[in-house]
């Protein structure tokens, strides 16, 4: 289920997302957005809505105290701090001794990071990623539409995944954050 797109132009993070929920061949669109902002943060998620709430509502995400480089932040204390209210949720899980939660894009400083299921922190040479059963599709739309605004974008990448891909469907929401 999903497509969740992000770009950064000028150091402003735009997010955008679709709004399925999509269980075998059951769809239902969610009021509940996946794309939304949590303080200095701006996220877009799939994987499962509970994940998405608990990042929007019971996250208190850390503060670069220390000034530290953002990568390595957002590799150890975004990163700990992400486990932690995964875990407390009842949304994380253990298997053989391994810890997985969810996959999502996050907007911070400027920056756009795709963290992954194992926690993982990445970061492209391109100034867009997605993720979700979209994403191949988008990915391509956000290649060829370079010419196109930020936005403007975003939403094309969204319409091409829900064209092409039964687990996309408006409507479509966008945020950003500089």
């Amino acid at each position: 289920m999903t497509c969740i797109v992000g770009l950064v132009k000028d150091g402003e993070v735009f997010i955008g997302g679709d709004s399925a929920g999509v269980g075998g061949l059951s769809l239902a669109k969610r009021q509940d957005k996946k794309v939304f902002k949590n303080g200095e943060f701006i996220f877009g998620f799939t994987s499962s809505f509970r994940m998405g709430q608990l990042l929007r509502y019971s996250l208190t995400p850390p503060k670069n105290l220390e000034e530290k480089d953002v990568y390595q932040f957002m590799v150890v204390e975004f990163v700990n701090a992400i486990r932690e209210c995964l875990k407390n949720g009842g949304f994380a899980r253990k298997d053989n001794e391994t810890e997985s939660g969810g996959t999502f894009l996050v907007g911070y400083k400027g920056r756009l990071f795709k963290i992954m299921d194992d926690y993982q922190v990445g970061e492209v040479f391109d100034n867009f990623t997605a993720c979700g059963c979209g994403e191949d599709i988008a990915l391509g739309s956000m290649f060829s539409s370079k010419s196109l605004g930020e936005e403007e974008r975003i939403l094309l990448a969204l319409k091409a995944a829900s064209n092409y891909s039964a687990g996309v469907a408006e409507p479509f929401y966008v945020e950003s954050i500089k």
